[in-house]
């Protein structure tokens, strides 16, 4: 099944299928199911045309989800840069932002080691 794009498995309960949509998690997918008056332990392949319809209704008047949200994300990020403050310069340096050590650790935001390359000394 597609919704707003995105491909959702078929075998899954429909609570759980929704957050495959990047910007709903479990929270707002049970309010989305609410508004649109779908059982949440339904499997997503066994949705109605009818249900279906309803819950692209309501997604789509939900608020900011998928291209929307990634783009409204990056354009902040882009702004903190623009403005100089020191979060944007630690997102332009590629390290963490919210204030953890960096001596140790932070490899998934700094990337593999650079390996150094040891000079032989001279006279031997």
């Amino acid at each position: 099944m597609r919704l707003i794009g995105v491909n959702i498995p078929d075998r899954k309960r429909i609570l759980i299928s929704l957050t495959y949509i990047y910007g709903i998690g479990q929270a707002r997918s049970r309010k989305i199911l609410d508004a649109a008056k779908v059982d949440a332990d339904k499997n997503t392949g066994d949705l109605t045309e009818e249900e279906a319809t309803r819950l692209r209704r309501v997604i789509e008047d939900a608020g900011r989800i998928e291209g929307d949200l990634r783009k409204e994300l990056q354009i902040n990020i882009k702004r903190l840069m623009d403005i100089g403050c020191y979060r944007g310069l630690r997102h332009r340096r590629g390290l963490p932002t919210r204030g953890q050590r960096t001596h140790t650790n932070a490899r998934t935001r700094k990337g593999p080691r650079k390996i150094r390359i040891m000079r032989r000394k001279r006279g031997r």
